[in-house]
């Protein structure tokens, strides 16, 4: 069962991460819905431009907050969404122990939180916890198969780390929580350089460049334009539902097929640079989304082009000039 949205009206939602991509999208929403919304971040991969919009916003509050270290929140929570981690090779690969922390202490802190008010917990989790699967597409009950040393494992087995201890605060506090496992989402907000297929083409396609395919591009992905994702994640915290959910959009493609794609978008003739696949790069992902059919209603509506092209004209105002 889905709580209707007007049951939730003026509760406060805090959200970790909030000035990162899904993060900022997901305050929107809420505060469209009705809801009062507590933003913490520091910055380290999300931008303050992100929430600039919602300055002067009755219903917002932002607060910059590494949230690895203890903090606390005034005034009755009722829900925790705990989105912050580096979620790009670049930055993850970058800034490893960050991102463990992120998926360690930062999941103890809003899990606390979420206990000392009695509130709903949301884990935004990942498609990486099933690493390079050898099962395919990927349902919830895939357990995965993740290298724990190599240099994806700081995002891989923190979010796997932040599933379990999840899992043990319902089990022991009787916490109501919930797991969502995000695929390939774009959309605007995304950065740039944040290493991610989506921005790293359509920036070098607006910029007249190769794209850079490593490997053969026959590697698979699938992509969620941002607004299907976060409806899936509200209709998860409205829900009673206590496993973990995947999201994202069943429609596989190629890294090839999608540079051909952007192209043909954005109107330029596709040229390509080859580089050597990275380590532990998964060759395959595609979620198996019956879960979210069954339990959420759920399922992608935003199509492919229409979100590439809001996608390409996002960042065609981040290249012009200031």
């Amino acid at each position: 069962m889905i709580q209707d949205v007007s049951e939730f009206r003026g509760r406060t939602a805090v959200v970790t991460g909030g000035a990162g991509f899904v993060g900022s999208h997901l305050v929107d929403r809420l505060l469209a819905d009705g809801l009062k919304v507590v933003a913490l971040d520091n910055f380290v991969t999300g931008k303050a431009g992100n929430l600039s919009h919602l300055e002067g916003n009755p219903g917002f509050r932002f607060i910059e907050q590494d949230v690895s270290e203890p903090y606390a929140i005034e005034g009755k929570v009722d829900l925790v969404f705990h989105m912050a981690s580096p979620a790009s090779p670049i930055d993850y690969v970058g800034i490893p122990i960050e991102t463990l922390k992120a998926g360690s202490y930062a999941s103890h802190h809003a899990l606390d939180l979420a206990k000392e008010h009695g509130a709903t917990f949301l884990l935004a989790s990942t498609s990486e916890v099933y690493g390079d699967p050898e099962v395919h597409p990927q349902p919830e009950s895939y357990w995965g198969n993740v290298n724990p040393i190599g240099v994806r494992s700081c995002y891989d087995e923190a979010k796997r780390y932040a599933e379990a201890v999840t899992m043990a605060y319902r089990r022991v506090h009787k916490l109501d929580t919930k797991i969502v496992r995000i695929f390939n989402t774009y959309g605007p907000r995304m950065r740039l350089d944040d290493g991610r297929v989506v921005p790293a083409f359509i920036g070098q396609a607006l910029r007249g460049e190769p794209m850079t395919i490593f490997g053969d591009g026959s590697q698979t992905r699938s992509f969620c334009y941002v607004s299907d994702l976060v409806d899936g994640i509200w209709r998860l915290a409205r829900s009673n539902f206590h496993e973990p959910v995947n999201c994202g959009n069943s429609n596989e493609m190629s890294i090839r097929a999608f540079a051909e794609a952007i192209a043909r978008i954005s109107g330029v003739e596709l040229t390509v640079e080859d580089r050597p696949l990275p380590p532990d790069d998964p060759k395959v992902r595609q979620p198996d989304i019956s879960r979210a059919r069954e339990v959420l209603e759920w399922e992608p509506r935003v199509a492919f082009d229409d979100g590439i092209r809001r996608t390409i004209d996002y960042f065609k105002g981040e290249l012009a000039p200031a």
